[in-house]
């Protein structure tokens, strides 16, 4: 994908319905913490959290998102309130995250895109908040799909370069 806001992204889409679709931008690390962010979070439980790009709307919404693995799959907790992410800190087997902003498609712009093959959908593995982070992240999952997406995950970004 060309736009910029989307090249070589990983995004979860947490809601789709007929209103559109809303999700995150996962493989954009700011390197920044919440508590460095927002002086809120400062010296709470949750000023380690690590702040993502999350997507190109509403850059000044904060939105947590909370994994939990567990052995029959995962529990994912969406736009969780600051106390839920503060009882979920520090347990075991559990990743969360703060993005800034979303990625947002309004009714039927997201089916358009699909209709276009626009993006590349696969289920998510469970191992999804354990993988490297930034480009890292979109070659090992694009490339789990077959050896000719393996290919296209690593060329490099000017073809002219190789």
């Amino acid at each position: 994908m060309r736009d910029p806001n989307f090249r070589r992204t990983v995004v979860l889409v947490s809601m789709h319905g007929d209103e559109g679709a809303m999700g995150v931008v996962l493989n954009r690390p700011l390197g920044k913490r919440l508590g460095e962010l927002n002086g809120a979070f400062a010296y709470g439980p949750l000023a380690e959290v690590a702040v993502f790009a999350g997507g190109p709307v509403q850059l000044e919404q904060l939105i947590m998102v909370g994994w939990q693995r567990r052995d029959d799959g995962f529990r994912l907790h969406f736009g969780v309130e600051p106390d839920l992410a503060t009882e979920l800190v520090g347990q075991e087997n559990t990743v969360l995250r703060a993005f800034a902003g979303f990625s947002g498609w309004s009714s039927g712009q997201l089916e358009n895109e699909l209709k276009e093959n626009t993006w590349i959908v696969r289920p998510m593995p469970p191992d999804l908040m354990d993988a490297d982070v930034g480009v890292a992240q979109w070659r090992k999952l694009l490339g789990e799909l077959s050896p000719e997406w393996q290919l296209l995950a690593n060329e490099p970004e000017d073809p002219t370069a190789n």
